[in-house]
């Protein structure tokens, strides 16, 4: 069983940054492929970032592209997501995912997760 807690969300203008966490209890969360994913009011649950175990291959959703990055710190347990040049449309409730993988696969599919944290509001005023 993992336990994943999002922090980081908050109030931003455009144009601004917020970097989102994801801390993990397990210590064996090294072996788990992590991802981000939003949802806002009234509509479905996106992908935004994903990342291997290993931290080696990762994936962005069309609309961050070029401006978000997501990266793993497998000693403090820890996953980030780095969001850039924000925009009124990124506005979301931001969740982490975590899946056990025996490779070192990328998972794009909210699907594919079968933990999840809490959530986290992030909101980017125009």
């Amino acid at each position: 069983q993992v336990q994943l807690v999002e922090s980081g969300g908050g109030l931003v203008q455009a144009g601004g940054s917020l970097r989102l966490s994801c801390a993990a209890s397990d210590r064996t969360s090294s072996r788990y492929a992590m991802g981000w994913f939003r949802q806002a009011p009234g509509k479905e649950r996106d992908f935004v970032a994903a990342t291997s175990w290993s931290g080696g291959s990762t994936s962005y959703g069309d609309s961050v592209k070029g401006r978000f990055t997501i990266s793993r710190d497998n000693a403090k347990n820890t996953v980030h997501l780095q969001m850039n040049s924000l925009k009124p449309e990124d506005t979301a409730v931001y969740y982490c995912a975590a899946v056990r993988t025996y490779l070192s696969l990328v998972k794009t599919a909210a699907n594919d997760y079968n933990y999840w944290g809490q959530g986290t509001q992030v909101t980017v005023s125009s």
